[in-house]
């Protein structure tokens, strides 16, 4: 709608994982190379975890595209399988039309096809997307696979890619032998703020914008505020911007246009997200718990077990602590007042 406005021969901020729009940040490019040593040393497998809409999947569609022809791809994209739909999933992609429908046939199945494809000097890539929904069955015959071997070479190569959740799976005492197995992990994390306005002025190079400045400086600080530098939602955010920005008959998308177009998505900041406020959280909740039961110590007296309501002021209290800066002394005698509150309290219970 907009393309003609701007100049532009297709559309920048399409959500579809398009390879040719990829930007190439530092981890990005860490992790394809990470992905590409893997696949051409037959060396294990290696796990990708990053946020949702981090470019992953567009990441590996880049990795397939660049791949040698002697490589043999077989991606699974749907994790909601049980393990013999799994591996019925990883024939089908190697081009199988008969298999058995019993786990150990199958898996000698797999195996017969991975020996003969060593023979002919090809090698084998097995990419699992979205892996962190995969069950614990389905994941123990992912270990397994990852075992074919010669005396020399994996038979198969293979990817994990998922949330970050990936990362506390295979990370679990359950699947302490897959993680043995796993030869290079990375996590993708969200774009820095100079990152995410080097990612949109390539996508729209990419699109056919050249050296043209259609984004203004002074929006980039509002659209890393609104999206935490996650490809997807910048995506989603920039596309509206331009929409917005031709509608008023705009050339640069700035403040104001990016303002405009948060209202229309009704957007709120990243931080303040629900996924981001579940996790800051979570991570709290495991602060708390890690933490030993609160005592007090009372002069010439052993430790003290609080009673529960009064632990629960305690932790909120250490949770206050750490934010202390200006005004220190202010705030620590409110710590005092605090302890003392705490102490009369237990004196009265006892």
């Amino acid at each position: 709608m907009y393309l003609d406005y701007y100049g532009l021969t297709e559309a920048p901020f399409r959500l579809t994982p398009d390879a040719d729009f990829l930007f190439m940040s530092r981890a990005h490019a860490r992790a394809k190379a990470y992905m590409d040593y893997t696949v051409l040393s037959r060396d294990g497998f290696v796990v990708v975890t990053g946020e949702i809409g981090a470019g992953k999947t567009t990441l590996i569609n880049k990795l397939v595209a660049e791949l040698p022809r002697d490589v043999l791809v077989a991606k699974i994209f749907q994790t909601q399988l049980n393990e013999t739909e799994f591996l019925q999933a990883v024939l089908t992609e190697f081009g199988a039309e008969r298999f058995g429908t019993g786990k150990v046939e199958l898996l000698n199945q797999i195996n017969d096809f991975l020996i003969d494809m060593y023979r002919q000097n090809r090698r084998v890539l097995l990419i699992i997307d979205e892996a962190q929904n995969l069950s614990d069955k389905v994941l123990e015959e992912v270990r397994l696979l990852s075992g074919l071997e010669t005396n020399k070479d994996k038979l198969l190569s293979i990817i994990l890619a998922g949330q970050p959740e990936l990362a506390q799976v295979v990370d679990s005492p359950r699947f302490e032998q897959l993680a043995q197995r796993v030869r290079l992990r990375f996590h993708l994390g969200a774009l820095s703020l100079s990152e995410t306005k080097e990612y949109i002025r390539h996508r729209l190079r990419v699109a056919g914008a050249g050296e043209r400045e259609i984004v203004a400086d002074d929006a980039f600080p509002l659209i890393y505020e609104y999206t935490g530098g996650i490809p997807r939602l910048i995506n989603s955010m920039c596309d509206m911007a331009l929409l917005t920005a031709y509608v008023d008959e705009r050339q640069v998308v700035d403040e104001d246009v990016i303002r405009a177009s948060i209202d229309e998505l009704g957007w709120v900041p990243f931080r303040d997200r629900p996924t981001q406020r579940a996790r800051r959280a979570e991570s709290t909740n495991q602060a708390v718990m890690a933490t030993p039961p609160p005592t007090v110590m009372a002069a010439g007296m052993a430790a003290v077990q609080l009673p529960s309501d009064v632990g629960d002021k305690v932790n909120r209290l250490y949770e206050f602590m750490p934010k202390m800066s200006a005004g220190l002394m202010g705030k620590m005698r409110l710590i005092e007042e605090r302890l003392r509150e705490l102490s009369d309290d237990l004196r009265r219970r006892q």
